[in-house]
């Protein structure tokens, strides 16, 4: 067989074919990660997936309806850090072709009618501002007019803090809309992802007629360093994890996301017998 013509590069390209496991190391081919959810084939890491893609998971053949795609944040304080927050903003929302950091829609979940809201990490770091505060209130009040279950899935630090108090504001706004779901007997399940931290921990991803999570996520107010540094102890081992809240009653069950949906369809018949 006669190689390559002189010039031409004979190496065969293998970047972006291949990821490496952060918990185990193990190499993977990218096309065996997308099969698997992005789960470790081998010590079943849970790799951190964007909104669009759970979305897709969860809703029948991955087909949804988005709701107050219109909605973003403004810069009520002017603020500024590294940069002007409204920089900030306008490079987040080309990054990741999202006005804000959570997507609200609404499809069907094992053929039953739902309103899903996922949280997009890559978004300043899925922080909840004036427009992710509305969106949610919105979904929840979409929810009880039409007598369908909300799904809230999270992946956030907290509360934004460009936005002060005006994002503060957002955790008794949603908490109220929420009592008012409670009322209506509306269910509402609570998913918590790698990570889920901060004002959003402290409000609706814990107040879910059932909280379920991801395995391994990390799940807390602060962060585990704060805390040791805060009360000048040592933690245990996998503190904040979800396997530890389970253990000491903050969740009602851990879930693989290759289980996921199942699960979710399974809970929905009881909360709504």
């Amino acid at each position: 067989m006669e190689g390559a013509p002189e010039g031409v590069d004979r190496r065969v390209k293998t970047e972006g074919l291949w990821e490496k496991c952060e918990h185990c190391g193990q190499i993977i081919w990218r096309k065996t990660l997308e099969d698997s959810q992005q789960v470790c084939p081998k010590c079943e890491y849970h790799f951190r997936i964007d909104a669009r893609t759970r979305l897709g998971l969860l809703f029948d053949d991955g087909r949804y309806e988005v709701h107050d795609a219109g909605l973003s944040s403004s810069d009520p304080l002017q603020f500024v850090d590294s940069k002007p927050y409204a920089e900030r903003l306008h490079s987040m929302r080309q990054a990741t072709a999202l006005p804000d950091a959570m997507i609200s829609a609404s499809g069907t979940l094992n053929g039953r009618r739902v309103n899903i809201c996922a949280l997009e990490l890559k978004f300043i770091g899925g922080s909840m501002g004036a427009a992710m505060g509305e969106q949610i209130t919105r979904a929840i009040e979409r929810s009880i007019r039409e007598r369908a279950p909300l799904v809230i899935v999270s992946a956030s630090g907290g509360a934004r803090m460009q936005e002060g108090a005006v994002s503060l504001m957002q955790l008794a706004k949603i908490s109220a809309a929420l009592m008012k779901m409670d009322e209506a007997k509306v269910p509402f399940i609570s998913v918590l992802t790698d990570p889920t931290t901060g004002g959003v921990t402290a409000s609706f991803a814990m107040l879910g007629d059932l909280n379920i999570a991801e395995p391994g996520a990390l799940i807390g107010f602060a962060g585990p360093r704060v805390i040791e540094q805060t009360i000048r102890q040592k933690l245990p081992d996998e503190f904040q994890r979800s396997e530890f809240l389970l253990e000491h009653g903050f969740l009602d069950a851990v879930v693989k996301r290759t289980e996921m949906k199942e699960y979710l369809a399974r809970a929905l018949d009881l909360l709504t017998a």
